[in-house]
C-alpha cells in the first residue's frame, strides 16, 4: 500500500534560494529601521509584516513592546549584514582587480616582486574571502528567521539571541579593530 508523501513544509522564498537570503541580510537593516518607526507609530501589524514575522493563523499579535525590541535586533542584524558586504565588496576591489586598484610598485606584495604574482596571490586570498562573507550573509539571514519566530506566534531555540548577541558583538569589534588600523 502506498503511504502519502510527507506533508511539504511552507518555507519562506528566501529559505529555499541562497541569492534572496543574502538579499534579505542586506535589507534588514533598512527593514529594522522602519518596522521600529511603524511600531512606535502604533502600526505593530505592518511592522511584522516588514520584518517577515507576521503572525501565524490563531496566533495572538505580539505586544508593541516585543515588535519594537525585534526590530531593534534587527537593525543591529542589518549593521553587521552591511559590514560584511563592505567586506566583500573590499576584498573584491583588492583580489580580481587588483592590478587595477594598485598601481605598485609590486616588490613587497604578496606574491611579488612582478604584477602577475602579486595579483594572483590577492585573488586567490580574496575569493574564498567573498564566499565566507556571503556565507555569513546567508546564515545571518536564517539567525534572523530564527530570531522573529516569537512574532510569528513560534518558539524560539534558546540558542538564537544569545548567537545573535554574540554576531553583534563580533561586528562591533571587528568594526573597532579595522578602524584602528587606519593610519
Amino acid at each position: 500500500m502506498d503511504t502519502p508523501p510527507a506533508p511539504h513544509r511552507s518555507r519562506p522564498l528566501a529559505a529555499r534560494r541562497p541569492p534572496l537570503r543574502v538579499l534579505d541580510a542586506l535589507t534588514l537593516l533598512p527593514r529594522g529601521a522602519t518596522a521600529l518607526a511603524l511600531t512606535l507609530a502604533g502600526r505593530t501589524g505592518s511592522a511584522c509584516s516588514l520584518l517577515r514575522a507576521a503572525p501565524s493563523p490563531g496566533a495572538p499579535r505580539p505586544a508593541p513592546v516585543r515588535v519594537a525590541g525585534h526590530a531593534v535586533a534587527s537593525v543591529l542584524l542589518g549593521a553587521l549584514s552591511l559590514v560584511l558586504a563592505a567586506v566583500t565588496l573590499l576584498a573584491l576591489a583588492r583580489g580580481p582587480f587588483y592590478g587595477f586598484v594598485d598601481e605598485g610598485p609590486y616588490g613587497d606584495s604578496w606574491g611579488g616582486p612582478g604584477k602577475a604574482g602579486a595579483w594572483l596571490a590577492h585573488v586567490a586570498v580574496a575569493v574564498p574571502c567573498c564566499l565566507a562573507a556571503l556565507a555569513a550573509l546567508h546564515g545571518l539571514a536564517g539567525l534572523h528567521e530564527r530570531l522573529l519566530a516569537p512574532l510569528r506566534g513560534q518558539r524560539r531555540a534558546r540558542w538564537v539571541a544569545p548567537a545573535a548577541l554574540l554576531c553583534c558583538l563580533a561586528g562591533a569589534l571587528f568594526v573597532a579593530a579595522f578602524l584602528r588600523q587606519l593610519p
